[in-house]
């Protein structure tokens, strides 16, 4: 249908210049005349005249300017020529056996003036037709159509106004930029090719409805008014309504998961964006189409009518396609772009030396939007419950829906088979939809209007006559070296006949739809080139919904922490907490087992008898030790029977419980019961927090976890955005001096910041039998070719870890070997530890020393968690520069100092002072003070402080009066995700800062960010001491914010749990009253102002 409408241009059609056609005899009429028609001209078959003379009217067009300097000589021939009312039009009377050979002679003519040659050649008059049904052509392939095509645009360009040929280029040259813009937008929004390529599809589709629903009404539309005015279309609307879409969704899906709401999905956001921005996308359709409609049904002739027409129609079906298909494919690349950040995310944790299954745990936990609970399904669950989708009201597991499609193209496939293995069975004359080339029936021709005064001229003859009228062909001037002639050779008059209704009258969409639709549908499938398109569309949807799926389960093999254990087939005894057998008197606190039962059945605490240490000991070894209560399993720890390490394993479902066995274990050790009796009851916490986050991640033997209080400083204006800082400290004071410093440096502006360096470091230690093999290595891997292959070999352990550089130091026969790699987001140290072993290993194996002997992973030329002069020359982790210009107003109003004793201060104290210390790294105040706060909120590794609070801070007075204070810290060990960061009390203080997990575009950025926050609020609290310390007010601050409170107690000689009424004495200081602390105790609450 679209060939149809679009590439048919016969003048009785489309009322546009040119006349090619696809076939010879497309659009012939037959007429006959005699004794039978009563000597007048019928459309009519031959069989209505018998023995009537066949004849061809053929008819030569020639282009009317051209004929006048350059005329066509015809080839001698006794083929009579008729009269014509046109004079750039010959009429020919041809006897039809032979008009083969008379089109074979006239495919070419010659010129009967002298013409100007080009390389010899003249001229020549070619006839313009497509090809021949039944014959093909000497070049019909796709280099013959593309050179045609350069060649038709080329005669266009010369016979074309130059004022037109501009504004075209300019047109179409502004349409890609157009395309290009397209997809820059979708690239800033996060997709390089699938979004914009989306749009363009989902546009075409809009074009060919379009182009359909014209070609249905009537509307004469071609491809030159469309090649005219779709580069101005595309301008003129652009692609800004799906960019604001896309946009909307985006933004919606954030605000969805800061608000993290349960029912949040991708499709809610999707719905949300819609009901923001759809009137405002459909309200500007609506618009643009009424405008076309009044240039549709305006009187502007040229072609204005038609394309607005189209246009309008283009439009409507766009917005279809924006809300229909576009949000389908928007959705799929959301949900694709979910997977990659969790997949990514888990092996970024796996890479950082995290175990698979806390990785998985981590990554679910932090994947948005996450799954409902309802649909987690345990991996060691034997239920078999699948994951289901609603179609239509009804719920389809996803299975259901990879099993469809994988039938779908196994009947594609069969089809073709069938149709393969039919091929010599079938009738050759037969053809497809596509195959056929000639299969498009041209337009209804007015005979009379075009061959009226040769019928005439015939008629008079009153001889019977069966005549073939056939279409115009229209000739050109061309150099035939240049262009060679599209009429092919071996053209025959023995071919079928086309059928006048092959589409005359068709109506998909009123009469016949049934049968029609299934045939079109059945010569597609079996047709060779689409068939096979659409088996590979089937297979490609297949394997993405596979991927989707795949994807999906990922997130649910883990169990969840809360997993309750399965019950078993075997009955099992009821056991209560006093167990003779055992000899044990305590199940933990006196807690009951987790209940492993349905509800209403008895539980093993109810069991009136307890089984044998035998019997217990037994379960172990079967892997039930789950279903063993809290009294067996410590009595079963005291004896020695399980190991403190194996609780976590055993219990695997309920880590909880054993923390809570390992703490009554303790409790009940006797070597030590003197001084851990009291650690099953004592007021370190243990319940409620996610032990599955810590296990293989963070910490072994776990007995519970230590809460530290937590402040806010700030907020803190760095690089042009405010942070809140969260500080873990127990240290009076600090936040509220920190919080001092960032409301000065606020004064001023803000921090601004700049990492000017990004390497993690381990240095191994390696031995030689001698110095020559420890020189020799050295020089190698010094060298260009040493550190080609270092690198090579190292980068192949880890997507995120890339060597910098390898730098050596030499000690007699050991190699101390500092490697320096960038590690994403991660801190690294377990990447690059692992990059190095493999790195050490191929240099032994494949690198010729294999006489190297490796003395230890890390030989502290790293180096980690100690003081070292090499991290603070060449520095470790992130290495930044902070700086703030203070108003002297503002130390003055604000620090209650000056500039110039600040100035003085901190070169005397930071400069000197650590310089008579002999201190490295350490000319500063108190970096290491924020350092640790805030390493201890955010999950960092808190030993790390020691290399990462190197600093020196420099004060200096600008030329205007004011103070210019500046940190630069070589060695900042951070990282946004794997160790602490997975728990999510930090990862809460991480997302406070904006920097958790890795960096969905750039790995790296967010570790780089948080350094630089770091660095800011550590340059904050120099800033606040500082001050403090020149204006005497230190010491005063901490007694009133430190000491505020009095000691309720001294040393703790055994960890009793207190009651409400020693708690209560403690508080009123009772039990430890002595004179000198009722003095303190009395004067710290009247300075407070309490009134007793």
């Amino acid at each position: 249908m679209i060939e149809n409408s679009l590439f048919d241009r016969s003048i009785g059609y489309w009322n546009h210049g040119g006349t090619k056609r696809l076939d010879f005899m497309d659009g012939h009429v037959d007429v006959a005349v005699g004794e039978e028609t009563g000597w007048k001209w019928k459309e009519t078959s031959m069989e209505t005249v018998p023995d009537a003379k066949h004849i061809a009217l053929l008819s030569l067009k020639f282009p009317a300017t051209a004929l006048k300097t350059s005329s066509a000589v015809i080839p001698y021939t006794t083929v009579a020529e008729l009269p014509s009312d046109d004079s750039s039009k010959r009429v020919y009377a041809v006897p039809y056996e032979e008009l083969s050979s008379f089109v074979s002679s006239i495919r070419t003519m010659p010129t009967a003036e002298e013409d100007e040659t080009v390389d010899g050649e003249k001229r020549q008059w070619v006839m313009q037709i497509g090809e021949i049904l039944g014959t093909k052509g000497p070049k019909t392939g796709v280099i013959a159509r593309v050179q045609e095509t350069i060649y038709n645009l080329w005669d266009i360009v010369q016979n074309a106004d130059s004022l037109d040929v501009a504004i075209m280029f300019l047109g179409y040259l502004s349409m890609h930029l157009t395309f290009l813009s397209l997809f820059v937008s979708m690239r800033r929004l996060g997709s390089n090719f699938w979004l914009g390529t989306t749009v363009l599809i989902s546009s075409s589709f809009a074009f060919l409805f379009a182009s359909l629903v014209t070609h249905k009404l009537g509307v004469p539309i071609n491809m030159v008014l469309l090649s005219e005015g779709l580069p101005f279309l595309v301008v003129t609307i652009g692609f800004e309504k799906p960019i604001i879409l896309t946009r909307a969704v985006l933004d919606e899906s954030l605000n969805l998961r800061k608000k993290a709401s349960s029912n949040a999905s991708i499709q809610s956001a999707v719905a949300g964006a819609v009901q923001e921005v759809g009137f405002q996308i459909v309200r500007d359709y609506v618009i643009e189409i009424a405008i076309l409609a009044l240039g549709a049904a305006s009187g502007v002739q040229g072609g204005l009518r038609q394309f607005c027409f189209l246009a309008g129609w283009i439009l409507a079906f766009d917005c279809i396609m924006l809300f229909t298909f576009y949000t389908a494919i928007l959705s799929v690349k959301l949900e694709i772009n979910r997977i990659k950040r969790h997949v990514a995310l888990r092996k970024a944790l796996e890479e950082d030396g995290v175990s698979r299954r806390v990785a998985e745990n981590v990554a679910r936990a932090n994947e948005w939007p996450r799954p409902p609970v309802s649909e987690t399904v345990s991996s060691d669950s034997t239920s078999g419950v699948e994951e289901a989708t609603t179609v239509f009201g009804k719920k389809v597991k996803d299975s259901h829906v990879v099993r469809f499609k994988v039938l779908m193209v196994t009947g594609f496939v069969l089809v073709n088979l069938f149709n393969l293995f039919t091929l010599p069975f079938r009738n050759t004359s037969s053809s497809t939809v596509i195959a056929t080339g000639g299969g498009i029936a041209a337009p209804e021709m007015n005979v009379w209007e075009i061959a009226g005064e040769p019928l005439d001229t015939l008629l008079q003859s009153k001889e019977p006559m069966f005549v073939t009228v056939l279409q115009p062909i229209e000739y050109e001037l061309r150099y035939l070296k240049a262009y060679p002639s599209a009429a092919p050779t071996g053209y025959s008059t023995s071919y079928p006949r086309l059928p006048t209704s092959a589409y005359e009258g068709s109506d998909l969409f009123t009469e016949g739809i049934g049968s029609k639709v299934v045939e079109g549908i059945l010569k597609s499938i079996e047709d060779p080139v689409l068939s096979k398109w659409i088996v590979v569309t089937l297979i490609i949807s297949l394997v993405l919904n596979g991927y989707l799926f795949n994807a999906a389960r990922w997130t649910v093999k883990e169990p969840h922490a809360d997993t309750e254990p399965i019950e078993t087939e075997k009955e099992t005894v009821k056991v209560i907490e006093r167990i003779v057998t055992v000899a044990c008197t305590c199940g933990g606190r006196g807690r009951k087992q987790v209940a492993t039962t349905e509800p209403g059945e008895p539980t093993n605490d109810e069991s009136p008898t307890g089984r044998t240490v035998a019997e217990c000991e037994a379960m172990i070894k079967n892997k039930k030790g789950h279903e063993l209560n809290n009294a067996e399993l410590v009595e079963l720890s005291v004896r020695g029977k399980i190991p403190g390490y194996m609780l976590e394993k055993i219990l695997d479902t309920n880590k909880e419980r054993a923390v809570s066995i390992r703490r009554a274990m303790i409790s009940r050790n006797k070597l030590t019961s003197e001084r851990t009796g009291g650690l099953e009851r004592s007021l370190l916490p243990f319940e409620h927090y996610d032990y599955d986050r810590v296990h293989g991640a963070c910490c072994e033997n776990v007995i519970g976890y230590m809460p530290l209080p937590v402040g806010l400083a700030g907020p803190l204006n760095v690089d042009g955005v405010d942070y809140f800082l969260p500080m873990a400290t127990t240290e009076g004071v600090l936040v509220a001096s920190t919080s001092r410093g960032c409301k000065a440096i606020n004064s001023g502006g803000g921090a601004v910041t700049i990492v000017t360096g990004d390497g993690m470091t381990r240095g191994p230690v390696v031995r030689f039998p001698n110095v020559v093999r420890a020189g020799t290595a050295k020089n190698w891997i010094d060298s260009e070719d040493g550190q080609k292959k270092m690198k090579a070999s190292f980068n192949s352990t880890s997507r995120f870890a890339r060597l910098q550089s390898v730098k050596c130091a030499i000690a007699g026969t050991n190699l101390y070997i500092r490697f320096r790699a960038t590690t994403g987001d991660a801190m690294g140290m377990n990447m690059i530890s692992k990059g190095t072993e493999k790195a050490l290993s191929d240099m032994q194996t494949d690198f010729g020393y294999d006489d190297m002997e490796i003395i230890a992973v890390s030989g502290n030329y790293c180096t980690d968690k100690k003081p070292a002069a090499i991290n603070w020359i060449e520095g470790r982790g992130k290495s930044v520069v902070a700086e703030a210009v203070i108003p002297s107003h503002v130390v003055e109003g604000v620090l209650k100092s000056t500039v110039d004793a600040l100035v003085y201060l901190n070169s005397a104290k930071n400069h000197i002072g650590s310089a008579m210390a002999g201190s490295v790294g350490g000319f500063n105040a108190h970096a290491a003070n924020i350092v640790t706060a805030l390493f201890l909120a955010t999950g960092q590794d808190p030993a790390q402080n020691v290399e990462s609070s190197n600093c020196i801070t420099l004060m200096n007075k600008t030329s205007d009066g004011h103070l210019l204070l500046s940190v630069s810290m070589p060695s900042i060990e951070v990282g946004t995700l794997g160790g602490g960061t997975i728990l999510e009390p930090q990862g809460a203080m991480l997302d406070l800062l904006g920097v958790r997990g890795s960096h969905p575009t750039t790995p790296g950025d967010n570790a780089r960010k948080l350094a630089r926050i770091i660095a800011a609020a550590v340059m904050a609290g120099e800033l606040s001491l500082c001050s403090a310390l020149a204006a005497g007010h230190l010491v005063q601050s901490h007694m009133a914010h430190n000491r505020s409170a009095p000691v309720t107690r001294t040393t703790t000689p055994a960890p009793l749990e207190p009651t409400s009424k020693t708690y209560e004495s403690a508080q009123n200081g009772a039990g430890i009253s002595t004179p000198v602390s009722s003095t303190i105790v009395s004067t710290l609450e009247k300075q407070r102002g309490v009134a007793k």
